[in-house]
């Protein structure tokens, strides 16, 4: 790996940079528990149409929970709704503490994506995590035959329990496969991301640094992009925030400030307790009709609907 870069977070600015948005999009379900496919189409679509890619069978997805059944009626009711429209989604494998990295498994769960039409992201679980870090370039090198792109996933242990942040060397690794197009973020720490930046200045600039620092969304001031659970909640207000960025236009930064108001409480600890914020924001709006999450999911406190609807006010949505 070459030397790691210097830091220098102001001078890495990037005005007028355009910016690709990826919005990860929410699952929602009926009172009874059932998915509400109306529901999540209907999210599909107005991500796609407000401009940004819409993700799905991601974590905001609640991807862990669902059947494998369940996983490709969401891929295929995604490729039916965008006709032919670009999509990523997540290659998630189910697996228990303690097991042993399945990379035939992960080869089929991404390869299933890529027939759907989508560029899977390649979700960690219990076996990824356990792999040493010696052997993870080679791990990823070899899924990388299954697919002709994929974006690889960081994702923090204050998500989900099998998440890992990799180390800058196996970072630097995954710019070395030509089939991996990007990697999203989600360790929350801006040093981490601004370090991996001038890794990918420095050795692959057309690689996507896919932020999911929900509590840091302007770190695409500094060179990222986004897939972001937190886009789930207004994907047509980032969108428009990221037009303002490349125009040069000062509504970017109060645009900026409400969404990161809305980020900071959806995603206080306990993390995963975001979910049901985002159900109940998509909720106020009138995007769905069921802000309840599904069995095995985290619930967010019945008062957090006053403050989510004060915070919509503020975005000019309520």
């Amino acid at each position: 790996m070459p030397a790691e870069p210097r830091l220098d977070p102001i001078a890495s600015l990037r005005p007028r940079r355009p910016i690709t948005g990826m919005a990860a999009v929410y699952l929602p379900h009926t009172r009874d528990g059932a998915i509400d496919w109306t529901g999540f189409e209907s999210l599909v679509e107005r991500t796609a149409a407000a401009g940004l890619t819409p993700a799905v069978g991601m974590d905001t997805g609640f991807v862990d929970l669902l059947t494998d059944a369940q996983v490709v009626e969401v891929l295929g009711r995604t490729r039916a709704v965008l006709g032919g429209g670009g999509f990523v989604a997540g290659a998630f494998v189910a697996d228990r503490p303690g097991a042993a990295f399945e990379p035939g498994r992960h080869e089929a769960a991404m390869a299933r994506v890529q027939e759907h039409g989508g560029v899977p992201v390649v979700f960690p679980n219990h076996g990824l995590a356990a792999v040493p870090d010696g052997e993870l370039p080679d791990a990823f090198a070899r899924l990388a035959g299954a697919v002709d792109r994929f974006i690889g996933f960081e994702l923090g242990p204050m998500f989900v329990p099998f998440g890992r942040i990799f180390p800058l060397d196996v970072y630097a690794a995954l710019l070395d496969i030509p089939q991996c197009i990007g990697a999203k973020h989600s360790s929350l720490s801006r040093e981490a991301e601004w370090q991996r930046l001038a890794l990918r200045d420095a050795t692959r600039p057309g690689f996507h640094v896919f932020t999911g620092n929900d509590l840091a969304i302007d770190m695409v001031m500094y060179g990222s992009d986004y897939l972001l659970g937190l886009a789930a909640c207004a994907p047509d207000l980032f969108a428009e925030r990221d037009r303002w960025w490349a125009d040069g236009d000062v509504r970017f930064y109060e645009r900026n400030d409400a969404l990161q108001a809305l980020g900071a409480f959806a995603f206080r600890a306990p993390v995963p307790g975001y979910k049901h914020d985002v159900g109940m924001f998509l909720e106020l709006r009138g995007w769905i009709g069921c802000s309840d999450p599904p069995v095995g999911a985290a619930r967010r406190p019945v008062g957090d609907r006053a403050v989510l609807a004060r915070l919509a006010e503020r975005l000019g949505v309520r």
